[in-house]
């Protein structure tokens, strides 16, 4: 049975990112009083910026123990690190180099090393190394189970880089995958983390601006069951939210 998502709609972009990041903030300390640890998938593209521009301000950073936090990423773009076009970049820039973060609590996708194929298989590879102790403990747990995974959504209906009709949408084992993304902007490989893995989250945020993407919400909102776009196979076991602005309500 596909749980009911809850949709919050907000005036603008940048007061619904004042509001993401506090939802965030209100987790990340209810975590890691909880387990003393919080674990925090970031999403690329440029509707997040803002919302990492309000976790770095004061008020909200300091609400959150970074010692405890650690940071993933959901899909990376295979370039440099300090091209425009990645998501590390973005990160670092806007929110990592701001706040407290220990450097070993940042675990990248190391997108410039190698082939797209190399690079998924190291990342799944830190991974498990990371989520090792609980799959130890507990031999039934087959993915790993972040606290929050940030997504969001483009006008074709993707999300981190799982495109329509591509054969990464069925993969069922690995954490993992490279995506060719010839059809996507930028037209380069990347590594996403696969569908079971974030429909295993306890909670995923969708970050979706811009009325260019109010036909394909519709359709993923009101026909869960039938909608075929990769945003709608996001059917966490946990919680799923959707923050919108007032044009796509």
């Amino acid at each position: 049975m596909i749980k009911k998502p809850e949709i919050r709609s907000y005036p603008s972009l940048p007061e619904l990112s004042f509001a993401a990041a506090g939802f965030i903030a209100e987790l990340a300390e209810a975590k890691i009083k909880e387990r003393n640890i919080f674990t925090l998938v970031l999403s690329g593209g440029s509707t997040p910026r803002q919302l990492y521009k309000e976790l770095a301000r004061q008020a909200i950073s300091k609400k959150i123990d970074w010692q405890k936090t650690h940071i993933f990423w959901g899909d990376e773009r295979c370039v440099p690190s300090d091209n425009p076009d990645s998501n590390f970049s973005l990160a670092f820039q806007i929110l990592i180099s701001r706040v407290d973060l220990p450097p070993s609590n940042i675990h990248r996708i190391p997108a410039a090393t190698g082939s797209a194929k190399a690079v998924a298989a190291e990342y799944e590879k830190t991974l498990r190394e990371f989520f090792q102790p609980a799959a130890e403990s507990d031999s039934s747990i087959s993915f790993p189970s972040f606290d929050l995974v940030l997504l969001g959504m483009g006008v074709d209906g993707h999300t981190a880089s799982l495109f329509p009709g591509d054969e990464a949408l069925e993969e069922r084992t690995s954490w993992v995958v490279a995506v060719e993304g010839t059809s996507a902007s930028p037209p380069v490989p990347r590594v996403t983390l696969t569908l079971p893995v974030i429909n295993e989250a306890k909670c995923v945020l969708f970050l979706v601006s811009g009325s260019n993407k109010l036909k394909v919400l519709q359709e993923i909102l009101n026909n869960p069951h039938t909608a075929t776009y990769p945003a709608a196979h996001v059917q966490p076991s946990g919680n799923l939210l959707w923050f919108i602005d007032e044009g796509l309500a």
